[in-house]
């Protein structure tokens, strides 16, 4: 992701979440992120995406306990990167992953549904 791109992403996500103490902490965590260590964090969540991935073409449910447990692990990984993942937050996020195209189209390059699935894993692991 090219510095620009950060910036439009920043100014969006100050825009609707500048007030939060999510932003506030992810603010905090964030402060000395350089453009490479976006794109390491980037990475890492293309990984956990890609494991959805596996778990879907490999016929898993979305309330399969291995999938349950990546949702557990892109909480976590969220939590420990960016800021504190509560489910509500999840929630919102699964919600955004299909709504949103852009989110939707880049999970999507793991395979096409991913992004449904996740979403759907995210809505089981948060009811």
């Amino acid at each position: 992701m090219k510095i620009s791109d950060n910036n439009r992403i920043e100014k969006e996500a100050r825009k609707k979440w500048g007030e939060t103490n999510a932003y506030k902490e992810y603010c905090g965590k964030s402060k000395g992120y350089t453009e490479e260590k976006y794109a390491f964090l980037a990475e890492g969540m293309n990984d956990i995406f890609a494991e959805f991935a596996v778990c879907m073409k490999n016929d898993e449910k979305p309330d399969s306990e291995n999938t349950q447990n990546l949702v557990k692990k892109l909480q976590g990984y969220i939590t420990e990167n960016y800021y504190t993942c509560t489910k509500e937050i999840l929630s919102g996020l699964g919600q955004m992953y299909v709504l949103d195209e852009r989110f939707k189209h880049n999970i999507d390059k793991q395979d096409a549904g991913t992004a449904e699935f996740v979403s759907n894993a995210i809505k089981f692991y948060c009811r």
